[in-house]
């Protein structure tokens, strides 16, 4: 918005005035213009996102890409007044941990952005990323990092969501997922990180769409492998012919998949709770298709494992697991600790939790349903007394809860973040409440891609 002043005269009983009026003009700032030159760049770092990081004429330069220590040409995406986006197109110096992406979608798919970068330096560039986050917002340096958890970089997502578009004028299917850069759906014909037996579903429910009557009213597939069977959920906007459902139970059947129509008013026609297994403490948790898990299943129980061992808990310890879900920490926790109670803001997930507790016979575990957003100090849970705090947050982190719990009742406290950002910024509180971080470490849960998700152990100092 502009101010323009302007002065005007009026003559009243033969004197003049002067009046001063103010008009505001409301207009919309200029795009700056991307230059259409190809700009080359030496890389200092990545961030957090996966992106190469440098400095020009005192501005941030991210370009998308390029790896730390290389010298690349790249075209401009954007242009800020604080900071410049690029796409690589070409390596000059080439990082020696550049490797060769596994994936014939790589280059336009808009998933796994990290298949250029080897494995294990994906690893040591995100734990760069997240102490420069801790020391921007939590003004901590010197983390005490603990070995990463890994899984095998292909074939480790348990879940996953599939796009499905009808191309009118074409008359054909786009099954896959969303273009770099955009939102358009590109043709999959298979995913490696995918768990095994989804590899095939691309091309065969591609081909079967055309042969339904309704194939149109399709909008996606959910992709679901636990212990208790390999689930293909469809969700459709208008019901299915009998024909339709035969036809897809056929292919279903064919692939040992099981499956699930979700109806356009949301509702699930499974017969059935899934469930997945935690060997380890020898317990069955059911979940439903509208609730979260931990798509990689062996970070999860090498986190959970972790998280018992870090807080090496004893039979005379009180623990409030907030964020809950279906109890995938709370119900472990349970085995070990006097008594645990879960609180998550889904209703459907705390339903299941009850039932979790119940059916692996720890009545030392109680879950309450409460948005852990608004103002809960008038709450029973709330105000007891523990020894432990579990935080499992979502990217939004746990800072709206943290500013009303009475923090100094706890001895131990162990933040899961699956956003880096909100964690180092969340652990400000902590530790201004006179905590330190004792132990923190990465847990690979989506090798290959720019994700990061972290675990760290706060105790209260002396």
């Amino acid at each position: 918005m502009t101010l323009e002043l302007r002065v005007k005269t009026k003559a009243v009983l033969g004197k003049q005035f002067i009046g001063l009026i103010i008009v505001a003009r409301f207009f919309k700032p200029q795009k700056k213009q991307l230059t259409s030159e190809k700009q080359t760049f030496t890389i200092n770092s990545m961030n957090h996102e996966g992106l190469g990081v440098t400095r020009v004429n005192n501005k941030v330069v991210f370009v998308e890409g390029a790896l730390s220590g290389e010298t690349v040409q790249a075209k401009q995406l954007t242009n800020k007044s604080k900071f410049e986006k690029y796409q690589t197109v070409k390596v000059i110096e080439q990082s020696p941990f550049r490797v060769t992406p596994f994936c014939q979608h790589y280059q336009a798919c808009g998933g796994c952005q990290l298949q250029h970068l080897d494995t294990q330096q994906q690893i040591t560039e995100k734990q760069a990323a997240v102490d420069k986050l801790f020391e921007k917002f939590a003004n901590v340096s010197d983390l005490p990092w603990q070995l990463p958890l890994s899984s095998k970089p292909t074939h480790y997502r348990r879940s996953g969501r599939v796009a499905v578009i009808y191309d009118k004028k074409k008359d054909t299917f786009l099954v896959g997922y969303r273009q770099k850069q955009s939102k358009k759906i590109i043709n999959i014909e298979s995913c490696d990180v995918l768990v095994r037996p989804w590899q095939a579903l691309f091309t065969k429910i591609r081909n079967l769409l055309l042969d339904l009557n309704a194939g149109n009213t399709i909008s996606h597939l959910q992709l679901c492998s636990v212990e208790s069977g390999d689930y293909l959920i469809v969700r459709h906007t208008k019901p299915l012919k009998s024909k339709d459902v035969a036809q897809l139970q056929q292919v279903c059947h064919a692939n040992n998949w099981q499956l699930v129509l979700n109806s356009e008013k949301g509702v699930f026609d499974s017969q059935e709770t899934p469930y997945y297994l935690l060997d380890d403490y020898q317990l069955k948790l059911f979940f439903g298709f509208d609730n979260f898990i931990q798509v990689n299943a062996d970070v999860n129980k090498a986190m959970i494992n972790q998280a018992l061992n870090w807080l090496n808990l004893t039979r005379e310890d009180k623990v409030l697991d907030l964020f809950c879900g279906i109890g995938n920490f709370t119900l472990p926790l349970a085995t070990q600790c006097k008594d645990v109670v879960g609180v998550e803001g889904v209703a459907s997930a705390i339903e299941l939790a009850k039932l979790n507790a119940k059916e692996n016979q720890l009545p030392n575990a109680e879950f309450y349903c409460q948005d852990l957003t608004e103002n809960i100090k008038s709450q029973d849970w709330f105000n007891r007394e523990y020894s432990v705090l579990l935080l499992d947050p979502s990217r939004m982190g746990a800072f709206d809860i943290l500013t009303q719990l009475k923090l100094k009742r706890f001895s131990r406290i162990l933040y899961v973040a699956c956003d880096p950002v909100t964690m180092a910024r969340d652990s400000k509180l902590l530790i201004n409440a006179g905590f330190k971080v004792s132990k923190i470490s990465l847990m690979n849960m989506f090798p290959n891609t720019s994700h990061i998700e972290t675990m760290a152990l706060f105790e209260k100092e002396n």
